[in-house]
């Protein structure tokens, strides 16, 4: 069990994917392919992240957690340049994204 006045590592992880998938999505709007990830982007932008980077999670096991709690949906889409095989992408859901700021409004609120 975590201490009270030290963040859980899993849920601290599961929110950074969240708002990485949250960004791309907005950045690239319209554009479908962009807006989605591949869990190797995924852990590309969160290899610094504290709780990977000190090994306490691992993104690939967060994620899972996402899919199965329906705040992240997985595709197949053809790999760029075409060649190759498909490799699931992942994108947040609307339940991911009210999971999101849900945890956000909580973070910010004064004990």
């Amino acid at each position: 069990m975590v201490p009270p006045d030290r963040p859980d590592p899993m849920r601290a992880t599961l929110i950074a994917i969240l708002q990485q998938l949250n960004r791309y999505e907005s950045l690239h709007e319209g554009r479908e392919r962009e807006q989605s990830l591949e869990l190797a982007d995924l852990e590309r932008l969160l290899h610094r992240f504290w709780a990977v980077d000190q090994g306490a999670t691992n993104v690939g096991h967060a994620l899972g957690l996402l899919l199965r709690n329906g705040m992240v949906r997985a595709h197949s889409a053809p790999p760029s340049g075409g060649h190759g095989r498909a490799l699931p992408r992942y994108r947040i859901t609307a339940e991911g994204k009210q999971f999101l700021v849900d945890a956000v409004a909580r973070a910010e609120r004064i004990p």
